[in-house]
């Protein structure tokens, strides 16, 4: 009885969602309506930016009841960096510019902060390469070697070698949380909700084709292999799982809240990087979710386990999913489920977080609206493909709601309540980069991002000439686009060596403090070899040595490395300080023998060099001595002192109690255990060939090299 009476509620919103619709005369546009639109979409950026700037800069977002502002995410002016793309999209080049100047001198991410790894990809990795992409059309001086090289790039690289600690984990899925600075905090959970461990490939994707190093597409690939791998046996996915044990904690499996950009990022993966197995780990998902989930062109929410029903609700983060299936061609399904969130919109002027199905009403408890984009996100691709009048309506419907109820003299504050549109005092940076974004878009249908691959521009590289700016730009779940052609322009993933990590180690070979240091440490574990007196010995003994035996520390990427790039495991878990006071002690030792030898030659004269700390860990001049011991604490202190500022620093510092990251090692680690076999459709390029829109049809040439000739044909 209760499932025949929940189809009949389902079935009868449904009619009352469309005769709503059909009821109501379709509005007719002309191109200058729509402009018109689109310009009042510009409006609202730019008071929404201005506001930003003028009250809440440089704290992370606007708070435009109190028009000040607060840090949420990280305390790195997010808002900012996420409006970025915008500014170019919008043609606002100048301000992009200037923008770009501020955020290269000012930002600065090694600071002791926890932030949420998922939420700092997604805005800050995500909105920085955007704009390094797109930094060619504002005229921008760009750097030799763009689009593979650049200060945005760089900062973008800089950010993801802080998070990349986060996948140092058993199972390959990150962690939620992490300090820019030291890495996983101590006592950090080691549960993670399903979207933070699979919405990593876009942007780490599109950062190893652009720098060519592979270590962060492969770790993201890995955990969304990890988390196929960790499907139900009716092949769903729960919400949250630990990361370390592979057990769900959560097990409700739905489409929203938790695990949405999990598949949004398997759709768009497979596009942006062209690998087809994503694409056919979605489609086997779509079989699953279809059968477990969809209840007459709604959602809802079921046990991973056995698919029975758990939360018979809709949430406002399910409105991307129309959006995704006409991604993958299947508009007329997107269609009809448009049609019903739209419904919830109209009922209340906003969709709640949270809409009860069986009652059709707002959730007491989550009824809120904090300006999502989710539904105009849907709405914009639904309209570039179908170009059917009523998308623009729906657009619109939104406008004005926004604009009625959400505006303040600083700027747009959150919906707290939908039913009676009281405000919250809050603009989450995503109103700039995606709400806007999608409503401007979608009212403006000639904007270069629209382009369906009918121009292009050619660029010199180094392989030789490349056509960017084909169209097909593929956003990541913040809205930041991403022109894949692009990624054809710099190198391909690859097995051999590590760019960024040679690049360190010679930055290393630079400080020459540590590196003699450290080679005069190692150099005395040559047996019968004793430590010598002189800076001249010591650089004699030290050449004799074979290079690639000398060790140098890195303190943030790699553990101990050789002189010529290749990484050497240590025997066991021991710090600096206990290295140094072994081989303090085994100086002492030797002097004691060599003392005994004295007596019984003539002792040589003493040598007038100087002899300088840095060159050598020793006494200037022989001392007596007496019966030798290891060296105490206090000793072991007293000798720390003899070592250079810089060094004694190093090792009075944290690190010493830490376990560091060790992202080669990690790397090298995923290939070699192989947790989760290659899925089967690895190389079948015809599942990307779905009737997808228009826009994505001529991707097949994008980052294709051609010389003039060809171009000419």
């Amino acid at each position: 009885m209760f499932k025949k009476m929940n189809k009949f509620v389902f079935t009868l919103f449904i009619v009352i969602s469309f005769n709503c619709d059909i009821c109501h005369t379709i509005r007719e546009y002309s191109k200058e309506d729509v402009y018109k639109l689109r310009e009042e979409v510009r409006d609202m950026f730019q008071h929404a930016y201005d506001s930003y700037l003028r009250y809440a800069y440089p704290y992370d977002e606007l708070r435009p009841l109190s028009c000040d502002g607060m840090d949420t995410w990280g305390s790195y002016s997010l808002t900012l960096i996420d409006a970025l793309d915008m500014l170019v999209i919008m043609g606002n080049y100048t301000e992009f510019n200037r923008v770009v100047d501020i955020v290269l001198e000012k930002q600065n991410f090694d600071t002791d902060i926890n932030v949420s790894v998922f939420e700092t990809n997604i805005r800050i990795i995500g909105g920085l390469l955007s704009a390094h992409l797109l930094s060619y059309k504002s005229g921008m001086k760009l750097e030799p070697g763009w689009p593979c090289n650049g200060p945005l790039l760089r900062l973008a690289e800089d950010v993801a070698q802080r998070l990349i600690a986060a996948f140092d984990t058993t199972t390959g899925m990150p962690y939620g949380t992490i300090n820019l600075r030291s890495g996983v905090p101590p006592g950090e959970t080691s549960i993670t909700c399903t979207a933070g461990v699979g919405t990593f490939i876009v942007e780490f994707g599109t950062l190893s084709r652009l720098t060519g190093d592979p270590l962060y597409e492969e770790v993201a690939y890995n955990a969304l292999k990890a988390l196929y791998h960790h499907k139900s046996m009716i092949g769903l996915v729960g919400n949250h799982i630990d990361v370390m044990t592979g057990r769900w904690t959560a097990q409700d499996a739905g489409i929203g809240g938790g695990v949405d950009s999990y598949y949004e990022y398997l759709v768009k993966g497979a596009i942006l990087l062209e690998r087809p197995e994503l694409m056919s780990m979605f489609m086997e998902a779509r079989v699953a979710i279809d059968k477990h989930l969809r209840k007459e062109d709604w959602y809802v929410w079921a046990s991973m386990l056995r698919g029975h029903v758990t939360l018979p609700v809709y949430q406002s983060l399910d409105s991307y999913w129309p959006g995704l299936l006409a991604l993958t061609g299947e508009s007329d399904t997107a269609m009809r489920i448009i049609h019903n969130y739209h419904g919830v919109w109209k009922q209340y002027g906003f969709t709640p977080e949270v809409y009860n199905l069986g009652t059709g009403e707002a959730s007491t408890t989550r009824e809120s609206y904090p300006l999502r984009p989710e539904l105009i996100e849907s709405i914009m691709y639904l309209y570039r493909e179908t170009r059917d009048p009523i998308l623009l309506q729906m657009g619109e419907d939104i406008l004005r709601s926004i604009q009625h109820s959400a505006r303040t003299p600083c700027g747009y504050a959150s919906i707290k309540d939908v039913r009676d549109h009281r405000k919250e005092d809050r603009m989450e940076s995503f109103f700039l980069a995606e709400t806007t974004k999608y409503l401007y878009l979608l009212f403006d249908p000639d904007n270069f991002i629209h382009n369906p691959g009918v121009h292009g521009t050619v660029i010199n590289t180094a392989k030789g000439e490349c056509i960017v700016d084909m169209g097909g730009y593929v956003f990541n779940t913040e809205a930041h686009p991403i022109d894949p052609s692009m990624l054809h322009c710099c190198h391909e993933p690859n097995q051999g060596i590590n760019i960024s990590e040679m690049h360190r180690i010679y930055q290393l070979l630079e400080e020459e403090d540590n590196i003699k240091f450290m080679s005069m440490i190692d150099a005395t574990t040559v047996t019968n070899r004793t430590i010598p007196v002189t800076k001249q010995e010591a650089e004699t003994e030290v050449t004799k040595e074979n290079t690639s035996n000398v060790s140098i520390k890195t303190e943030t990427r790699t553990g101990y490395v050789n002189l010529d790039g290749s990484e050497r495991e240590k025997s066991k878990n021991e710090s600096l300080g206990d290295i140094l006071k072994e081989h303090i002690t085994s100086y002492y030792n030797n002097s004691k023998v060599n003392e005994s030898e004295k007596t019984t030659t003539e002792s040589p004269e003493p040598s007038n060099e100087n002899i300088e700390v840095d060159d050598i860990v020793s006494p200037r001049t022989q001392q007596e001595v007496g019966e030798l011991q290891p060296p105490s604490a206090t000793r072991a202190k007293e000798a720390l002192k003899l070592l250079p500022n810089v060094i004694q620093d190093f090792l009075n510092s944290e690190w010493k109690s830490k376990s560091k990251c060790e992202p080669q090692h990690m790397l090298e680690r995923i290939r070699k255990e192989k947790l989760y076999p290659d899925h089967p459709d690895v190389g079948k390029y015809e599942l990307l060939l779905t009737p997808a829109q228009s826009f994505l049809q001529r991707i097949s040439l994008a980052g294709e090299f051609l010389n003039k000739k060809q171009l000419e044909l």
